[in-house]
């Protein structure tokens, strides 16, 4: 999925736009025991009741691609027969309808899911969207394509304090009493995909709000497929190949150099509003990192390492690969962070034998909010 289609969907999660008529689920507590199950009509919910449970499956399908939103990929073999795919298959089929279907996937998310003996909340709604055309005139005309799919998330739950609310009937303050507050999700998923504006299902959208934690135990249930390296893992593994490349040659204006060029890369794509997520090649690599003053072998020692590491044909996303918002340069002592446009104002040097890192500061220099003034020598 890209871009576009997502927010097509998102914007489906919405009292008014959607036809999910009821929510699905069951509170399960740290020992793994089902406390309740809920069957809710959608209409016959407060508003306020209706527009909460929205939010929080709306919020599966939040954060960036290829981040938080992950592509899981199932292969030929397992959608025409295995259980994992005919259980979420059937679920999709029976609009959720079905109470020993659901019980089924309450099982398998259970005996797997680690929650660290945390109360959490598994919700699910299935929607059926009208997807729209634009005729050869501009006006919307209907498609003919009905794009039916599953939400599902998991919200930890956790115990709310007591706090002093206001009665209105004797005008005074009371203490509330304390409840279960449910939490954004944790983890989640779309089945099956939005691709091209019509279901692909070949694969599911999976969430994680928690970019170094993506639940593989929940993933290896309820898909058993392979999943894409979490942008922490790339982050972690691009650092480490950098470093084995360069070894001795690792010197900071290299690193600044790849982390300029990168950085530009999501900066341009940004401002394109391409829906299709930003991805380099191994080959790109081996060039930026050339580019930024390393030899022409170690940019194709690099970029094999990045084809070992990134089996499979990963996708490498300059956005998982670096900090694009931020360069972050550290000694055990001091911090330096800064916008990476910026960059160019960080230098090196080495005076009188000892190594400095050097920060251009003309003006506007300020110690703990207040201004103050570098004296010339």
């Amino acid at each position: 999925m890209n871009q576009k289609e997502l927010n097509e969907i998102r914007r489906r999660i919405r009292p008014e736009r959607n036809s999910i008529r009821n929510i699905y689920g069951c509170y399960v507590n740290g020992n793994r025991e089902i406390i309740s199950y809920l069957d809710e009509s959608l209409g016959l919910l407060t508003k306020e009741e209706a527009e909460k449970y929205l939010a929080l499956l709306k919020k599966t399908l939040s954060g960036t691609l290829g981040r938080n939103l992950l592509d899981l990929s199932f292969a030929t073999k397992q959608v025409m027969d295995s259980e994992e795919h005919r259980l979420l298959s059937q679920l999709r089929k029976t609009e959720l309808k079905d109470a020993a279907l659901r019980d089924a996937f309450y099982k398998a998310i259970i005996e797997s899911l680690n929650m660290e003996d945390r109360n959490y909340l598994i919700l699910m709604a299935f929607d059926a969207y009208d997807v729209p055309r634009k005729g050869r005139s501009g006006d919307i005309e209907d498609s003919g394509e009905v794009f039916k799919y599953i939400l599902c998330c998991v919200c930890p739950v956790k115990s709310g304090r007591a706090e002093l609310g206001y009665e209105p009937e004797d005008r005074r303050f009371h203490s509330a009493t304390a409840g279960q507050i449910v939490c954004p999700p944790e983890l989640g998923f779309l089945f099956p995909a939005f691709d091209e504006r019509s279901a692909n299902i070949y694969n599911a959208l999976f969430y994680t709000k928690n970019t170094m934690d993506i639940h593989q135990e929940f993933i290896d249930s309820v898909f058993r497929t392979r999943v894409p390296m979490s942008a922490g893992q790339q982050r972690e593994t691009f650092g480490s190949i950098l470093s084995e490349t360069l070894e001795k040659d690792c010197r900071f204006d290299v690193i600044q150099g790849v982390h300029e060029q990168l950085s530009e890369r999501i900066s341009l794509h940004k401002e394109s509003r391409d829906p299709e997520p930003l991805i380099v090649s191994p080959e790109e690599l081996g060039d930026i990192l050339e580019n930024s003053g390393a030899s022409p072998e170690e940019a194709e020692l690099l970029c094999g390492r990045c084809r070992e590491q990134f089996e499979g044909g990963e996708a490498l996303r300059p956005a998982n690969l670096i900090d694009g918002k931020r360069l972050e340069i550290c000694t055990p002592e001091v911090k330096i962070s800064l916008d990476p446009k910026f960059g160019y104002l960080v230098q090196t040097r080495v005076i009188d034998g000892r190594k400095y890192i050097l920060v251009s500061a003309d003006s506007g220099v300020e110690v703990n909010g207040i201004g103050v003034t570098i004296e010339e020598e």
